[in-house]
């Protein structure tokens, strides 16, 4: 039994031997990183659960009146021209409630992937395990993100998904393609009794350093063989430096699934979500508007039966301390157009948050 004793002491141990693993790479020139990352944080909920957990469409920075930790990470790469290999470990609340479906033991893995490189000239890669999602421009660690918390959008989309995945990139690296493979929405185990492979697209343009554009696809069925029901997702987002001080990200989700298996009828949810950032020396200010659509519930669990219909406005300010640590803080209001959340015995229609967080992150 890989007790939690054992599991310390297995995470501590890859942190060392990584380490050692790391200096000598750095003294030999080969391609090894490591990284630590801490993401602290308190957030309180208006509405006040007493299960001190926030709404059930959240996965990050999800406790309320709690000091708590979000994500703690190892992480250790390697790469030549040849091979490159991912492993990350976790902690937190974010693979607690993230990943609670998947086996006790794969609840703390991050990534755990390899890749081979298929062509001598051309940058053409297999990368096969677990890995992050190809949908979305948020991850699960926050500092790499303009917001302190997630976008509805990247709380109700895959943060990680397992299989295998061929990408290509021109030699000039303003395209880059992938074709995927895997085991479902959001899934590193199968869901009982499904037999049916997903898939993934994506295609990304950057014409110059200021600008990107993505779009990224799922297809497959995260049922059960007997009760199928396909799944047809589409992302797409532009990230546009607009001056040194102030960026843009745009994004847009849209998804259908079949009402029953065999049906031709289809539900259909979609996101539309603005982001503004403003940086000045060690300062940034970020403001979010968002939309979440899902009347039938096919992501979003439904309360009262009602439709979920979220809007939603945040603004956070950052502080970055040095070159390795990071302070934020965000308001949050989300409104929903039938009475959603959970207020003592009755239920609400909107709701704020006050969350800030400490993190560091450290890459050797």
């Amino acid at each position: 039994m890989f007790t939690f004793k054992k599991r310390v002491l297995f995470v501590v141990g890859i942190f060392v031997l990584s380490n050692l693993t790391a200096q000598d790479s750095v003294n030999n020139k080969k391609g090894f990183d490591l990284r630590l990352y801490l993401d602290t944080y308190y957030s309180f909920d208006f509405t006040k659960p007493s299960s001190h957990q926030k709404a059930a469409f959240m996965y990050n920075h999800n406790r309320h009146n709690e000091v708590n930790l979000n994500l703690g990470l190892i992480a250790v790469a390697y790469a030549d021209e040849k091979i490159r290999a991912n492993l990350g470990l976790m902690a937190g609340t974010y693979p607690q409630y993230n990943l609670a479906a998947e086996p006790r033991l794969l609840q703390s893995v991050y990534e755990a992937n390899i890749g081979l490189k298929l062509s001598k000239k051309h940058a053409l890669w297999v990368d096969v395990g677990i890995l992050p999602s190809h949908l979305g421009f948020e991850s699960a660690i926050s500092k790499d993100c303009s917001t302190l918390t997630r976008s509805i959008l990247a709380e109700n989309s895959p943060y990680y998904e397992a299989g295998a995945k061929v990408s290509y990139k021109t030699s000039n690296s303003k395209w880059s393609f992938a074709l995927l493979l895997l085991n479902g929405w959001q899934r590193i185990k199968r869901a009982d009794g499904n037999n049916t492979p997903a898939f993934g697209t994506q295609v990304s343009f950057s014409p110059n350093a200021t600008f990107s554009i993505n779009s990224s696809s799922f297809i497959g069925n995260d049922f059960p063989d007997s009760s199928k029901k396909w799944r047809y997702f589409h992302n797409a987002f532009a990230l546009w430096q607009l001056n040194k001080n102030l960026g843009l990200t745009l994004g847009f989700d849209y998804g259908v699934q079949q009402q029953s298996t065999g049906s031709s009828k289809m539900n259909q949810w979609f996101s539309p979500i603005v982001v503004l950032r403003y940086d000045v020396n060690n300062w940034s200010l970020a403001t979010r508007a968002e939309y979440y659509d899902d009347a039938f519930g096919v992501i979003v669990p439904l309360v009262n039966t009602q439709p979920f219909k979220m809007q939603g406005y945040s603004i956070n300010l950052d502080r970055k301390i040095g070159d390795k640590a990071m302070w934020r803080i965000e308001w949050r209001q989300l409104r929903n157009k039938y009475p959603y959340f959970e207020k003592g015995n009755a239920f609400a229609s909107s709701n704020q948050y006050i969350t800030t967080s400490l993190t560091v992150d450290i890459r050797r």
